[in-house]
């Protein structure tokens, strides 16, 4: 079968089309931007790009075209589709058709860490010899790829609560039907498609409702929304993690490079690892917690931990320039930059940190976000704000308002200029985006040497 995948180079996507090429399909793409790290991996897998959406792109006709949720009505491609009659479906509701039926589903879900915690889960089952499939929104280190069909009947899924696609308004992850759920945290976020944070615990209160009742649901205890989402009615047994939870940590160091866990107050083991941060000790008890519900002892996901290398684009260091690190980072939201920054500033101590933030994300160009900007940047010394041409509210207001050195930048050479001008050997300089960001990592990287 021939399939086309308009948004190819979406990570939920892209990570579609290297499934339906293991299923054996012929797989094309198209997208607006094609960059990497999906355009190289999807090249990797010999799966044809095309960049814009041509109508010629569909000729010949393919028999099947996947729409992805960024693609509206008004696209040319889309149009055309319509226009022919061609037969279409959303990623989520193809996946759940023809990957997921009848497998034993992980799905991680939340607002912050989903993929972290799912290449973190994926790792482990691996790391046990339950070799599952999955499909991730980013590339784990520790597999090369972001998605894998897998023989066996686990896989695990990022369960992601964006909508699915023009025509399908529901969250992605209701099409998954997962038998283990993780819910990590819950907070307003999505603002081009939700109003409020009480639409999205409901739609998070969906995915609830698809859980059978010999499954299980792990959630932080202290996650006064998910409690509210839990509380609309449950089936299905619930463990809980972090401070009054079942599942618990002892921290050994400051940074969480080190932690001891305990399940029901007895110790488990201790995971000594290469990641930091307060989030990402929670991303492990959950992970925990949710392997086990598969048959992996807590011995053994602990000694799993200790070789998870971590996502690409997730606090990856890409370059060292002079003694400079540059790390990339795909945080978008003022929880995320907080926590990342804060995971760093507990491992270098008092070493200069310069973080550079492009507000890309849909909620953050709508400037939903805006108010918790200037705080979640407290752990940096020095915090350079991108301002595209489109964005349509007034970051000089934010930078004003940050507790730490702020300035805006309206274009890539400022910014270069300002961290030549700034960095020394010893500097962390911390690049936020969740898009390509015109390839400023290399740039940067070049401008240091």
């Amino acid at each position: 079968m021939h399939i086309h995948i308009l948004g190819i180079c979406g990570t939920f996507m892209g990570s579609l089309a290297v499934l339906a090429k293991a299923l054996g399909h012929q797989v094309t793409g198209s997208d607006a931007n094609v960059y990497p790290p999906m355009s190289t991996q999807l090249e990797a897998q010999g799966i044809g790009l095309m960049q814009g959406y041509l109508p010629e792109h569909l000729e010949p006709v393919p028999d099947l075209v996947v729409i992805g949720n960024a693609l509206s009505r008004g696209n040319p491609a889309v149009e055309y589709v319509l226009n022919k009659g061609l037969p279409y479906v959303s990623g989520p509701q193809w996946l759940a058709d023809h990957v997921l039926q009848g497998r034993w589903v992980l799905g991680v879900a939340g607002t912050h860490g989903k993929t972290t915690t799912t290449s973190m889960l994926a790792w482990v089952l691996e790391h046990a010899g339950m070799s599952p499939g999955f499909l991730i929104g980013g590339v784990p280190q520790n597999f090369g790829v972001s998605a894998r069909l897998g023989d066996t009947p686990f896989f695990v899924v990022e369960a992601d609560e964006y909508d699915s696609a023009f025509f399908d308004k529901r969250s992605k992850f209701v099409h998954y039907h997962p038998r283990t759920v993780i819910l990590n945290n819950l907070e307003f976020d999505h603002a081009d498609i939700f109003p409020d944070l009480p639409a999205i615990e409901r739609q998070f209160h969906h995915l609830v409702r698809t859980v059978p009742s010999e499954g299980l649901i792990i959630h932080p205890e202290s996650e006064e929304a998910l409690k509210r989402v839990l509380t609309m009615g449950c089936w299905t047994p619930v463990q809980t993690t972090g401070g009054e939870g079942q599942w618990q940590a002892r921290l050994l160091t400051e940074d969480a490079s080190r932690f001891e866990v305990l399940f029901d107050g007895e110790v488990q083991g201790v995971v000594d690892w290469s990641l930091t941060g307060q989030h990402n000790l929670a991303n492990a008890l959950a992970t925990l917690a949710a392997a086990r519900h598969v048959g992996v002892t807590p011995a053994q996901g602990i000694a799993a931990l200790a070789a998870f290398k971590g996502v690409k684009r997730r606090m990856e260091k890409v370059a060292e320039p002079n003694g400079i690190s540059i790390y990339d980072d795909f945080a978008h939201h003022p929880t995320a930059i907080a926590t990342t920054l804060d995971g760093l500033r507990k491992r270098v101590g008092d070493a200069p940190i310069i973080a550079i933030i492009e507000p890309r994300s849909n909620s953050m160009k709508l400037g939903a976000h805006r108010d918790g900007l200037p705080d979640s940047v407290a752990q940096a010394d020095q915090v350079l704000w991108y301002a595209p041409p489109n964005l349509g509210w007034d970051i000089a207001a934010t930078a004003a308002a940050c507790p730490v050195s702020a300035q805006v930048c309206t274009t890539l050479e400022a910014i270069i200029e300002q961290v030549k001008a700034q960095a020394k050997p010893g500097t962390q300089v911390v690049i936020m985006s969740n898009g390509g960001f015109g390839g400023l990592h290399g740039k940067l990287a070049e401008a240091l040497k």
